[in-house]
């Protein structure tokens, strides 16, 4: 998923370098009658982007999860849970 992101962000010449781009995953795993399954993923995205550039990057997280494999492989069966909290750098 965070590739699907990084790939969808760079097609729009927005850089995500390990300084301006992360993710906290973490999931929820349940017991179904009697068996263990992973029950959500909650993916936080954290990205700088330079000034003036913050609606594009929620235009592009708002529909990068239709065009990632690994979503797309599990919706349904895993609840998929992202966030996205965007920084505008400052000028240099």
């Amino acid at each position: 998923m965070m590739g699907t992101l990084a790939t969808a962000l760079a097609s729009r010449k927005i850089p995500t370098h390990t300084d301006r781009y992360k993710a906290l995953v973490e999931g929820d795993i349940e017991d179904v009658d009697g068996v263990l399954r992973i029950a959500r993923i909650r993916v936080d995205y954290d990205l700088k982007v330079p000034r003036g550039r913050t609606a594009e990057a929620q235009e592009v997280f708002g529909a990068y999860l239709k065009k990632c494999p690994a979503a797309m492989s599990v919706i349904g069966c895993i609840d998929i849970i992202d966030s996205l909290q965007v920084t505008e750098l400052e000028d240099r």
